[in-house]
């Protein structure tokens, strides 16, 4: 397409989702589903999504791929310390940090605003709540 304009080309989520989970070693699964979007950035910002979950959330990363209406739902889900409630808006703004997670962890800096760019160029968003039993699940749609 031409610059700014999102590419329509039919992106297989399970399979995106089941090859970035492998990447990191993250069980994967759902329902098969298309979307039309630009592969190369989903992809980019389910590998972010993944390897955070990996790096803050241990071995337990699940990645699920569903549909809820009319939307596509890729949901990461980790065992990490969970994100304070306060802080589950701004995690995707560019350069922030969640206090006390300090420069040496590598931090989330630019990995999750970048993901909430992806999403919403593809008239999606993305979100951080709490998951079940501690840590955190970030869905994009």
């Amino acid at each position: 397409g031409q610059e700014g304009q999102p590419v329509h080309e039919p992106v297989d989520l399970l399979g995106l989702a089941a090859e970035e989970g492998a990447r990191v070693g993250a069980d994967a699964g759902g329902e098969p589903l298309t979307v039309a979007g630009e592969e190369r950035l989903l992809r980019r910002a389910l590998r972010n999504l993944v390897e955070n979950a990996r790096r803050y959330g241990g071995q337990a990363v699940e990645v699920t791929v569903r549909r809820e209406g009319a939307e596509a739902v890729v949901q990461v889900a980790d065992r990490g310390p969970g994100v304070p409630e306060a802080y589950r808006e701004r995690i995707f703004e560019p350069f922030f940090r969640l206090p006390g997670h300090a420069e040496r962890e590598g931090g989330v800096g630019l990995g999750l605003a970048l993901v909430r760019q992806i999403a919403e160029a593809h008239r999606g968003r993305v979100a951080c709540t709490p998951r079940e039993g501690g840590g955190s699940v970030f869905s994009q749609r």
